[in-house]
């Protein structure tokens, strides 16, 4: 289950927030403990993390995101998050389609902007969050160009060009490890299902998914699990079960590792929150 965000509609407390050319710009706040369904959104958006840290799940992976960090969600991209014990504070611009399908035009950029790491990035997302907070008469220009920046920085970090599709078999591979993640099934099983050797299931599914079937199958548990966590009253150890964990200590340990907390804290802080 995910939750599909309209323009404008995002989690945590709205500090500030500005609508300035093509795109609408906000400051959000985040009580400690506080964890997002997992969700997407129907505009493309940046989000700069301001102070705090918090754990966030996004596609297959996980990633931990401090100050400075910049981040880029594609629109209909599925990711959660779940905030430390300090909380969080984060500026976030959203990306009206149109500018962003004008870029692509001249630029050839996708979605996957891949790797948004480095000092250049964060000093143009400081300037961006810096005159968001002054707005001047200048402010408009200012703002539409550093996006410019930020956008033309980002994509000769990521992939330019189409993105090539996998092949239907690897489609295939990972329907099936979808449908059934908490079944254990072997790579041998997968490949000979799918009519390909094993080795080359493996490489060419972390070639185009960036992550091990083992990775990928791990998420797909700790995601149903996060669900359940938050809806159903099933307890722990039936949830590990039904995830396809072979224990409750197994599964608590790897939920600890993937999501920050244990899954006694996770179910506890959804509940307060609501």
């Amino acid at each position: 289950m995910s939750v599909r965000l309209p323009p404008g509609g995002l989690y945590g407390d709205n500090l500030r927030s500005r609508k300035v050319a093509s795109f609408d710009l906000s400051e959000r706040a985040y009580p400690a403990g506080y964890s997002t369904p997992r969700h997407s959104h129907n505009r493309a958006l940046f989000c700069f993390v301001i102070q705090g840290e918090y754990t966030e799940t996004y596609g297959v992976r996980t990633r931990e995101c401090r100050p400075s960090a910049l981040l880029f969600h594609p629109a209909g991209e599925l990711h959660a998050e779940y905030f430390h014990d300090s909380g969080g504070r984060s500026f976030i611009i959203e990306i009206e389609p149109l500018w962003l399908e004008q870029v692509r035009e001249h630029s050839g950029i996708n979605d996957n902007l891949a790797d948004l790491s480095g000092r250049d990035l964060e000093l143009l997302a400081r300037r961006l969050y810096k005159e968001f907070l002054q707005m001047d008469e200048a402010s408009v220009l200012i703002i539409e160009g550093l996006m410019l920046e930020i956008v033309g920085e980002a994509a000769r970090r990521g992939p330019i060009g189409p993105v090539r599709q996998p092949p239907s078999w690897l489609r295939q591979a990972r329907e099936l490890l979808s449908e059934r993640f908490a079944e254990r099934l072997t790579l041998e099983e997968v490949a000979k299902t799918v009519g390909v050797h094993p080795v080359h299931l493996a490489q060419t599914f972390h070639k185009n998914y960036h992550c091990t079937i083992g990775d990928f199958v791990r998420q797909l548990r700790i995601e149903y699990a996060c669900h359940e966590l938050a809806v159903s009253q099933m307890s722990i150890v039936d949830i590990a079960l039904a995830a396809g964990f072979c224990d409750q200590s197994h599964f608590t340990r790897t939920f600890k590792r993937c999501t920050g907390v244990p899954p006694s804290q996770y179910r506890g802080a959804l509940r307060g929150s609501g």
